[in-house]
């Protein structure tokens, strides 16, 4: 009779546990978001910035320079106000073309605003600042050939 209440007891403990749990819940899987091709997105963010009057719209290839995106893309803008309505219609279209979440830096009227969507980023500047801060230059192609050597 030992034995048995020795069996007994553990299931005893596990049912209350299983009890005062409440129902069981099966484990959710969240449905596979599919990725966006990227050249696609480029498409998508050149065909915005060329409607919204971008000026020296340019693409910086950072596949295997860079872990945080594969394309960079810089554009100036002539105002606060242009560049804040490039920004707003880059993310809305981008959320249409399937980019579940954009994110935007300095969009409250800045002269710089970033756009992170994932394998792309791009920069928007007004002329003054993208001179300033010369991202094409930090970014050149150059620059890593001088570095093998």
């Amino acid at each position: 009779m030992a034995s048995t209440d020795a069996r007994q007891a553990p299931d005893k403990t596990s049912r209350k546990k299983r009890v005062s749990a409440g129902p069981e819940k099966k484990a959710r899987s969240r449905p596979a978001v599919p990725e966006v091709d990227t050249d696609i997105l480029m498409n998508v963010i050149h065909e915005s910035l060329m409607a919204d009057k971008a000026e020296d719209i340019t693409v910086i290839d950072l596949i295997g320079r860079a872990s945080f995106a594969d394309k960079m893309v810089i554009a100036t803008g002539l105002a606060d106000r242009q560049i804040a309505a490039m920004a707003e219609h880059i993310e809305k279209k981008l959320k249409e073309a399937g980019v579940k979440r954009v994110w935007i830096e300095g969009e409250g009227g800045t002269d710089w605003v970033l756009l992170d969507a994932g394998d792309i980023v791009v920069h928007l500047f007004k002329a003054e600042a993208r001179q300033h801060y010369a991202l094409e230059k930090m970014w050149a192609p150059e620059l890593d050939d001088d570095a093998d050597n």
